[in-house]
């Protein structure tokens, strides 16, 4: 699975920027789909997910009730739609591949990434 995240870009706080990840080789309806971000100096964390089996979804606290997570099957594509967007929220933002059917899968369980795009979130 090949994973390409794009949308990224400069935002002003309170402001809303989508995310898109498209896959190819296998579709993203059989596996479940991250989205991961990194701050610089931080590690990577956890954003959201979308099951592969049931599209159930779990956020990180820190974006939930902001951020929404979907996927188009027929596009092959899943979203991050980021809505109130904050300073802490500014990363690079990684989708991801998981085969693992922990709820949610833990960032080792992922086996593909994306190359990520940049989210910039001004005050």
């Amino acid at each position: 699975v090949q994973l390409q995240a794009f949308g990224g870009g400069f935002v002003q706080a309170g402001g809303s920027l989508r995310l898109s990840c498209a896959a190819s080789g296998r579709t993203v309806s059989t596996y479940n789909m991250g989205w991961f971000r990194q701050a610089p100096g931080k590690e990577r964390e956890f954003v959201a997910v979308i099951r592969w089996n049931d599209g159930s979804t779990y956020y990180a606290n820190s974006v939930k009730g902001r951020f929404t997570i979907s996927r188009d099957n027929a596009k092959n594509t899943v979203y991050l739609q980021m809505n109130s967007l904050e300073p802490e929220d500014t990363a690079v933002y990684y989708c991801a591949a998981s085969g693992s059917s922990r709820r949610p899968p833990l960032k080792d369980e992922y086996r593909y990434w994306g190359q990520g795009t940049q989210v910039t979130v001004s005050s």
